[in-house]
């Protein structure tokens, strides 16, 4: 089995309560953040005829670890730290063997693992694995209000909802298979090219 998240991009608002619940879950500092909600922009003015008009596109998504099926995080980690487990394919650190070199941080093209200086080593979403074990859903999944995040095994979250990992603004997936489904707003399916992410 291979657990994974669905986010539903089509209908965030970007509150950010799924982004406060993780944080206030880890403790984390100012400036470390486990869970983002980013907002992609793209578009501008464009000549039609003899007038212009814009083809604006801006869309908020909330993005965390994807517990990728071919993480560049583990494959990087010169200790072994970084592993991914075999039973349910969440990707986790094992804080006493980080070194703190923080070559996940720089693999991994979804800026999950989060370097922690007061304690020299690196962190991440664990996908709440402590409440998975206990039966109950990972506390984003719990906070938003619309209810747009879900967790599970990736295949019957992909039965469930469908989406799709090629989303303008997110790193292409084919890097490292993201265990991630998200259903995009309108023009928002592409190859990850032009736009920024804020």
């Amino acid at each position: 089995m291979q657990y994974g998240f669905f986010i539903d991009a089509k209908y965030c608002a970007g509150c950010k309560t799924c982004q406060i619940a993780c944080k206030d879950r880890a403790s984390l500092e100012v400036g470390q953040l486990f869970r983002k909600v980013v907002n992609y922009e793209d578009g501008g003015w464009v000549q039609r005829g003899e007038g212009w008009v814009h083809n604006v596109t801006s869309y908020w998504f909330s993005i965390s670890c994807n517990h990728c099926a071919d993480p560049a995080c583990v494959y990087v980690c010169p200790t072994g730290a970084m592993y991914k487990r075999s039973d349910n394919g969440l990707v986790l650190v094992n804080q006493d063997d980080c070194v703190g070199c923080q070559s996940c941080v720089w693999a991994c093209p979804y800026d999950a693992p989060q370097y922690n200086p007061e304690v020299g080593r690196v962190h991440k979403c664990d996908g709440c694995i402590d409440r998975v074990e206990a039966g109950q859903r990972p506390v984003c999944v719990d906070a938003c209000p619309y209810q747009l995040i879900d967790f599970g095994d990736i295949e019957e979250l992909r039965a469930k909802h469908g989406g799709t990992a090629w989303v303008q603004g997110l790193a292409d997936p084919s890097r490292t298979r993201p265990s991630l489904l998200v259903n995009p707003p309108t023009g928002a399916i592409s190859s990850p090219i032009g736009g920024s992410r804020k």
